[in-house]
């Protein structure tokens, strides 16, 4: 619906690279660490051999987290410079982390990522909402799984985190990820019933859902979606 602004958003994820690797650092931020990763961490469950796939990456920070449980990971990112500085601070765990440039809007791009067997799981944090089009990476994700296999995602609460009084109207809006960025990133607004009407459609499952951070009004979902062992596609 907004691919249109995706070289925008691409533009905006290489200007606030440095910035962004400067406040994550080698351990993540505050809120990935306390708000993000421990319902992250329980619905994906990650066990030593998984092949997982990690979804806007950025500068690496939960594909190390995975690869020191024992994990396989291909871990991409639109953003060039924010795949260097991954290559660069997780340049100890290069023997278990693939890092790539990759267009999560890119149904064929990200097919692209097949290793010689099914990824187990997959998972992307905080960055449905940063994603122009979901449609081509929720396929490829049901295509790139196992059956059987997990995909844990969280992304801004729609219904408390929105531009103005929409909810049900799904638009772009520009906002920011930390502080003092140098330049504001597009956010895209999609009600929950739209994000997950797309995946029931190809056959996910919900199995697993938090509503975390921001008090009564939480701020953020993290969600499990599962491929069907017996799905027959």
């Amino acid at each position: 619906m907004f691919q249109d602004t995706n070289e925008e958003s691409r533009f905006a994820w290489e200007e606030n690279a440095d910035f962004w690797d400067s406040r994550m650092g080698d351990e993540s931020n505050d809120f990935h660490r306390t708000i993000v990763r421990p319902h992250t961490e329980e619905l994906l469950n990650v066990v030593p051999g998984d092949l997982i796939l990690d979804i806007a990456c950025g500068t690496g920070n939960f594909s190390q987290r995975m690869a020191e449980k024992g994990a396989r990971v291909v871990a991409f990112d639109y953003s060039e410079k924010m795949i260097g500085h991954a290559r660069r601070r997780r340049a100890a765990f290069l023997d278990r982390i693939s890092f790539r440039v990759c267009d999560a809007t890119s149904h064929d791009a990200l097919l692209a990522l097949r290793q010689a067997e099914p990824f187990d799981k997959a998972v992307a944090n905080m960055a449905v909402m940063d994603i122009s089009d979901v449609e081509p990476l929720f396929r490829a994700v049901f295509d790139l799984l196992r059956r059987g296999g997990s995909f844990v995602f969280s992304a801004h609460h729609p219904c408390f985190v929105r531009p103005g009084d929409r909810y049900r109207t799904a638009c772009v809006y520009r906002g920011e990820a930390i502080a003092g960025q140098p330049v504001l990133q597009n956010y895209y607004h999609r009600s929950l019933q739209e994000l997950f009407s797309r995946a029931f459609r190809l056959g996910f499952v919900l199995d697993g859902f938090y509503e975390e951070g921001g008090g009564e009004y939480p701020a953020i979902f993290i969600a499990r979606l599962r491929k069907p062992e017996e799905f027959a596609g």
